[in-house]
């Protein structure tokens, strides 16, 4: 069980971390956080770059700290965050399959981060190495996730109706 936790945290947490990387740095092909912000205002955000650097923080730092098995639900709550907005505002509109741009790849990476959330980091993570496995309670999991969602909805409502392309 071990084995398997710390190979969905490795590749959850440094796939969504990449992600992040690239909204922050422009690594991999991002557009950093000036262009990832102007698609956020595109999206319906008036501060894209402060919502890209959000997303690319929650991504990247959420990432990390699943891959690293660090803080218990914090991580996995940060990705739970950030991937709920995405499929809310950019992929809901698309259909459920990935080809197609839709809600399918942000709510694996949602699925497998509330997993994570409620199983713990396993004997391979910081945490145990630290002693922090208290942490990984399922109180402070229902705390982290809930508190996940209802900053995710209020992120949503934050935004105004995107203008249509050519308006």
């Amino acid at each position: 069980m071990d084995i398997a936790l710390l190979i969905a945290r490795l590749f959850l947490g440094l796939g969504l971390a990449a992600h992040g990387a690239q909204k922050l740095f422009g690594w991999f092909g991002g557009g950093g956080v000036n262009k990832t912000g102007e698609f956020f205002v595109k999206l319906g955000w008036n501060q894209g770059r402060f919502f890209a650097a959000g997303a690319g923080l929650g991504e990247f730092g959420g990432g990390v700290l699943v891959a690293l098995g660090f803080l218990g639900p914090v991580g996995p709550a940060l990705m739970i965050l950030v991937m709920l907005v995405a499929a809310l505002t950019v992929h809901i509109h698309n259909g459920f399959f990935q080809t197609s741009s839709g809600w399918e790849m942000p709510m694996l990476y949602a699925a497998g981060a509330l997993l994570l959330a409620f199983t713990g980091s396993g004997a391979y993570s910081l945490d145990h190495f630290l002693g922090l496995d208290w942490y990984a309670s399922s109180r402070w999991s229902w705390m982290a996730v809930a508190a996940a969602v209802i900053l995710a909805l209020i992120n949503v409502m934050l935004r105004r109706a995107p203008k249509a392309a050519g308006a």
